[in-house]
Formats: C-alpha cells, structure tokens, sequence
C-alpha cells in the first residue's frame, strides 16, 4: 500500500520516530516543569537540527528506494528538502516573536511555557498534515491554483513590511471570546494544568487560553508557509517531512532565540523578500521549471545577507524591548 507513491512502511517509520521523539521530550526531559535555560536550549537546537541534516542526507542516498521512479532526482529530492526545511525554520522567526508576545500577555510564567507550546507543536503537526494534503490534492486538480497560491504569498511577503508592528489582541479574538461564552475561565493559573475542576463544574485555566490562541496563530502562519514549500516542490512527501523537523526544533529555537530577537531588525524584511521570491517562482512554474539548486542559493543568500545586514548595521534608535514574562508570578485576577 502507498500513500502519495510512498511506501505505508516507510511512512509509519517516519511519525514512529516523531512520536518516540516527542514522548521522550516530555516524558523524560521535561517530566518536571521548569524553566528552560539558554544552555538547554542550544542544546536541542542542535539535536533538532542535527537530526533533520542526518535525514537530509538519508532522502539523498536512498531517495531511489525511498520513491522509485520519482520524477525528481537523488540531487534535486536532498536540495528540495534542504530548501523546504530552511523556509519553514525562518518563517518560524515570525512564530517565535508572537510567541513572545502572547506569553507576556497573558503572564506565563517561564516553567509553563515549554508545556503550552510541546502541546501547541501537536496541534501544529496535525493542522499542519491536513493543509498540505488539501494542497496537494488542489494543485494535482487544478494546475491553475498556482496563481492563487503564488499571488497570496507575494501579498502576505508585502504586508509583513507594511504591518510589521501589528500588535496582537488575544481577547478581541472571536474564537477566544465565543470559548469563554461556553466555559468558564480561571483567573489564575492552576499549576501547569489546562483545565481544572471547582464544585463538580469543568474550568479552563488561562493556561489552556494560552494554547487555544497560539494554535490560532500558527494556524494562520501555516496558511503562508505550505504554500511557500509547495513552491520548492509538490512532493508530499518532503514537503510533510521538511515541515515536521522546522516545527519539531521550534520550541528549542524558541528558548535559544528569545532574548536575542532585536538582533534581527533586518531578518523580517528578509522573510519578506523569500516569500515575493517563492511566490514569484510558483506562479512561473506554470510556464517552466525553475532550478531547486538556484532556489536554495537564493533563499540562503536572503537569509544570511538579512542577518549580517543586522549586525553590521544596527538600528539608529533601539528596537522597543518585548514585555518580560514573570517567572512564577501567576497572571492577576
């Protein structure tokens, strides 16, 4: 049995190994709550990172027995990969600023944050594998959907520049107000739980609203970032792939990157500019087939030249420092 001209087997391997990988993040490492350290963090950025390179190279070497009579080769499978992998982990800068953002808002303390986004990564890699089959299956029926996935990356690429300082409103969110109308909501924290029981009656916790509101958000980052990986490639199989390990190192990056986001002044505009760039050479994928190698080199130009353009050329007045979140102080009532 196949499923997108993969292998059942191979892709059952695949979420076996996610899965393992996930229950001995929160099973084993991080049993207790506690706040994660810088050094704990760079530590799993690098395993995650490390992991999704060793896979790289994997997709290269066995690419033929992985997908026999693929129409990409060995060389173009490993690049389109390497590309998919890097536009999710940089698009995943934006998530880790609104990350922030929401912490501070509704108070997290710092021990509670890596359980609200290990659950939040669930939902994502759930949401995540519904988008890109639907997107799959729409771009195999309609050839023509390239434009409209095309047009609304180069859109979203231009209003990241014009709407960079958006601010979020977590309470005027209509899912968040139409949930609380439903269930009622704690005013403080209860330990690391989403959901608590006072008199016989089921309350959720501002914990559980924090999750619900990042899900939200990531949803609305997926609606970007799918497109953009479905114009390095329509495989499913690596687009799935190369989604999973960006979103598996998230929560890692998150920590490692938290306290140094103004580094970056130039990177959004970076981020941008890859979006234009991807949207731009899906809609040319209608008429030709434009190079996955050029792609990558574009792509990691943009990326390395917005970083150095940041540090060589710092702000002339300093960025606003994003609101600190309390470490164990629960949110007022």
């Amino acid at each position: 049995m196949e499923i997108a001209n993969i292998h059942v087997g191979i892709w059952g391997a695949f979420l076996g190994f996610v899965f393992l990988m996930l229950a001995l993040d929160l099973g084993v490492f991080h049993k207790e709550a506690h706040e994660v350290k810088m050094k704990e963090a760079l530590t799993w950025s690098a395993v995650w990172i490390a992991l999704a390179l060793v896979f790289n190279v994997g997709i290269y070497l066995f690419w033929e027995t992985i997908q026999p009579g693929s129409q990409y080769t060995a060389k173009d499978a490993g690049q389109a990969f390497l590309a998919g992998y890097l536009i999710e982990k940089a698009l995943s800068v934006d998530n880790i600023f609104v990350f922030l953002m929401v912490f501070a808002y509704f108070q997290v303390p710092a021990k509670y944050q890596h359980r609200v986004l290990f659950y939040g990564i669930l939902g994502a890699l759930i949401f995540r594998s519904i988008f890109i089959a639907a997107g799959a299956a729409l771009l195999q029926q309609f050839h023509w959907i390239v434009f409209l996935f095309g047009g609304f990356l180069i859109v979203t690429g231009i209003k990241m520049v014009v709407l960079k300082d958006k601010k979020i409103e977590p309470d005027k969110n209509p899912i968040i107000k139409g949930f609380k109308k439903i269930m009622p909501v704690t005013p403080d924290y209860v330990g690391q739980n989403f959901f608590t029981r006072i008199d016989g009656r089921l309350w959720a916790t501002p914990l559980f609203i924090t999750l619900l509101f990042i899900e939200l958000t990531d949803i609305i980052f997926a609606v970007d970032s799918i497109p953009a990986i479905f114009a390095i490639t329509r495989d499913p199989f690596i687009v799935f792939t190369s989604n999973v390990f960006a979103i598996l190192g998230l929560r890692a990056l998150f920590f490692a990157l938290a306290g140094l986001m103004n580094l970056f002044h130039y990177l959004g505009y970076g981020l941008a500019l890859i979006l234009v760039f991807v949207g731009g050479k899906m809609i040319y994928s209608f008429w030709g087939k434009f190079p996955i190698g050029w792609s990558l080199i574009i792509i990691l130009a943009i990326l390395i030249g917005s970083i150095i353009l940041s540090l060589r050329m710092p702000p002339k007045d300093p960025p606003h420092s994003l609101p600190e979140t309390p470490p164990d102080e629960p949110a007022p009532a």
